[in-house]
C-alpha cells in the first residue's frame, strides 16, 4: 500500500508544482478534448495541427517585444492563430484549393516564420520551451489563464452544440435553417485557437495538438454516441496528463512529450482492442452470413 502511494500520490503530495501541472493538465483536457473531438467528426484533424504552429508567430513577437509576458504571448497567439484561419478560409472560398490544402501551405508559413523570428533575437531554450512548453513551470497566472480558456470554451460549445453537430454531417441542411451556418463555423475556429493559446504556455506549440486529437481518436473505438465521445476524450486526456506527469517524475523524461506518448499508447491500444472497430473486436465479430 505505502509502495503505491509513494508510486501515484506522494509526487502530488509533496510538491506544489507537480500539483499545478496536474491542474493544468485537468484544465487542458477539458476544452482540448472535446474540441478533439468536434475537430475529428469536422474531418479536420490536419487542421488542428496546423493551427497548433499557426500561433507560434504571433507568440514569437510578443516574445520579441515583451519577453515571457503572459499576457503579450497570448494576445499575439490568438491573433495571428486567427488570422491564419481566416486567411485560408479565404483562399477557400476564393480559389479552387480544398481548407485542408490552405491550412497545410498556410501552417508551414507560420512555423518556419516563428521559428526564424524566435532563433532571430531569442535562443535555443527559447525555442524548445515555445515549441515544447514546461508544464512543470506553470506558474499561478498561467494556471488561472488555461482554466478560464476551458471554461469559456465548455460554456460556448454547450450553447452551439447543436448546431455544431449537424454541421459535422448535414452543413447544408443547417444553412438552409439557419442564415447563420457560417458563423457557427468561424466560432469553432476561434475555440480551436483559444485552447491551442492556452495549451502552448504548458505543452507547447508542438505538444498541445496531440493532447486534444489523441484522446479524441482513441473516443471513437470506445463509445458511440457524440456526447459519450465528449466525455471519454476529456477524461482519457486527464489520465493521460496524469500518468504523462507520473512518468515524467520518477523516469526523469520531459513532462510534455511524456504525456502525449501516453495519449498515444491509449491511441494504440484503442486501435488494437477498441469495442468499435478496433481489430481485436472486428477480427471477433464473426458476420452473421458466415453462422
Amino acid at each position: 500500500m505505502a509502495g503505491l502511494y509513494e508510486l501515484l500520490l506522494q509526487p502530488f503530495v509533496d510538491y506544489g508544482f507537480m500539483r499545478r501541472a496536474l491542474v493544468a493538465c485537468f484544465a487542458l483536457a477539458l476544452g482540448c478534448g472535446p474540441i478533439g473531438v468536434f475537430l475529428i467528426l469536422r474531418r479536420m484533424s490536419l487542421v488542428g495541427d496546423a493551427m497548433s504552429h499557426a500561433v507560434l508567430p504571433g507568440a514569437a513577437i510578443a516574445f520579441l517585444l515583451f519577453g515571457y509576458s503572459l499576457t503579450a504571448m497570448t494576445v499575439g497567439g490568438f491573433l495571428v492563430g486567427l488570422a491564419v484561419a481566416l486567411l485560408a478560409g479565404s483562399v477557400t472560398r476564393l480559389t479552387p484549393l480544398r481548407e485542408d490544402t490552405s491550412f497545410a501551405a498556410l501552417f508551414l508559413i507560420s512555423l518556419a516564420l516563428g521559428v526564424l523570428l524566435v532563433s532571430w533575437e531569442g535562443s535555443s531554450v527559447d525555442l524548445v520551451q515555445l515549441l515544447f512548453g514546461a508544464i512543470l513551470a506553470v506558474d499561478d497566472p498561467a494556471l488561472l489563464l488555461v482554466a478560464g480558456i476551458a471554461t469559456v470554451s465548455t460554456a460556448v460549445l454547450a450553447v452551439i452544440y447543436r448546431a455544431l453537430v449537424i454541421e459535422c454531417f448535414d452543413p447544408g441542411f443547417l444553412r438552409s435553417v439557419h442564415a447563420g451556418g457560417a458563423r457557427y463555423h468561424l466560432l469553432f475556429l476561434v475555440l480551436v485557437v483559444l485552447n491551442l493559446v492556452g495549451g502552448f504556455q504548458s505543452l507547447g506549440t508542438l505538444m498541445t495538438v496531440g493532447l486534444m486529437m489523441l484522446p479524441a481518436a482513441s473516443a471513437r473505438f470506445w463509445v458511440s454516441g457524440i456526447g459519450a465521445m465528449l466525455v471519454f476524450a476529456a477524461a482519457a486526456a486527464f489520465v493521460c496528463g496524469y500518468v504523462g506527469l507520473l512518468v515524467s517524475y520518477h523516469a526523469s523524461v520531459p513532462s510534455g512529450p511524456a504525456i502525449i506518448l501516453s495519449a498515444g499508447v491509449l491511441y494504440a491500444i484503442s486501435v488494437v482492442f477498441g469495442r468499435h472497430g478496433g481489430l481485436v473486436s472486428g477480427r471477433l465479430r464473426t458476420p452473421h452470413y458466415q453462422r
